[in-house]
């Protein structure tokens, strides 16, 4: 069996990787594969020392979107090593029902549902990069009967706008239950950032710990594993979603900076 490798950005907060680790528990239960983590930053150990002990492994980038570290990267030390690399998270329905999930457990703990939500995500300069999240904010257009955009964490250019900045375009259009959907894997210097942030009615928590997260990387696995190193599962390559918020009725909203 081979090894499957799970490659995280890593981060200071102690926080991170017990989260990781618990996500590692649950792919292993459900692959019975070895498990081992490799960090691209922060942390150690690095990918490079992990994959030397393992070669021919399979490398799930536990990314949501397709920036830097997953197209260019992490294929760049896998091929030393003669290892897979799958895709990494951007698109998958699992996560997406795991951000609802999340979502909806921060409005239960806040007193009631939201009248606006924004997807926050890591934010990326990288062509494609910020996908993950545009999906993400599809996915629970199709789930929620409220009003739904992206925003980012680091906001990289006109079209990618700042979370706090989204938070007051909203509070000016008359929206006042705002709730931010982190579309972060684990807990960071992000999280704490949305955790601070004033008048939000509900800020969620990361997803890497989520079965539905866990189901995602076993399955990429297992593909691989299996000699089937088609595409995982997720949005095909190229589909570009809808980046517009939009009302319930389906009918685009204007907030400022918002994608176009």
């Amino acid at each position: 069996m081979r090894d499957l490798v799970l490659a995280v950005h890593g981060s200071a907060v102690p926080e991170a990787g017990e989260t990781v680790a618990r996500l590692a528990d649950a792919v292993e239960r459900l692959t019975g594969a070895p498990v081992a983590v490799a960090h691209l930053d922060h942390q150690k150990p690095s990918l490079p020392y992990v994959l030397a002990d393992r070669p021919g492994a399979v490398v799930v980038p536990l990314l949501l979107g397709d920036g830097y570290h997953r197209t260019v990267d992490i294929p760049s030390v896998a091929q030393h090593f003669d290892c897979a690399v799958t895709r990494g998270l951007s698109g998958e329905p699992g996560v997406g029902l795991a951000l609802y999930d999340r979502l909806r457990a921060a409005e239960r703990a806040a007193g009631g549902p939201a009248d606006a939500v924004l997807v926050a995500g890591a934010g990326s300069s990288r062509p494609g990069g910020n996908d993950g999240t545009l999906h993400a904010v599809d996915h629970l257009e199709h789930l929620l009967p409220v009003p739904v955009a992206a925003a980012y964490c680091s906001a990289t250019g006109p079209t990618a706008p700042p979370v706090a900045e989204a938070v007051d375009a909203l509070h000016a259009r008359g929206f006042r239950r705002i709730a931010v959907a982190a579309h972060l894997l684990a807990p960071g210097r992000f999280t704490q950032a949305l955790a601070a942030l004033p008048d939000v009615w509900a800020v969620s928590a990361p997803l890497a710990d989520h079965p539905r997260v866990a189901g995602a990387v076993a399955k990429r696995y297992e593909r691989y594993a299996t000699g089937d190193a088609g595409a995982a599962a997720g949005t095909a390559p190229g589909a570009q979603p809808d980046r517009r918020m939009r009302t319930p009725a389906g009918r685009p909203v204007a907030v400022a900076g918002a994608q176009r």
